[in-house]
């Protein structure tokens, strides 16, 4: 799943606009239920379902959020991966 996609295609906004970019929002609740509704479906399907795109990076509790849903695997950007990888194992 590219996040970065479906977030611009479900918001109708461009993430590179100065007009409209403060919108841009991964943790949208559209966003999330398309999210959610993609995930179940490839589980579902038992196929492999993973994320890339900004959206775990700049927000650990998405990446939180996508691991409670199932979800297989999710890039990260470098310099996010440590402090993501600890966000996710606090208790």
């Amino acid at each position: 799943i590219g996040s970065n996609d479906l977030t611009q295609l479900t918001l109708g906004l461009d993430r590179d606009s100065g007009l409209v970019a403060q919108y841009f929002d991964e943790r949208n609740p559209a966003v999330m239920k398309g999210l959610e509704i993609l995930i179940k479906a490839c589980k579902a399907k038992g196929k492999y379902v993973g994320i890339c795109g900004q959206g775990p990076s700049d927000h650990p509790d998405l990446a939180k959020w996508l691991m409670d849903q199932g979800i297989d695997s999710v890039s990260l950007n470098p310099d996010s991966v440590i402090p993501t990888y600890m966000f996710l194992g606090k208790k």
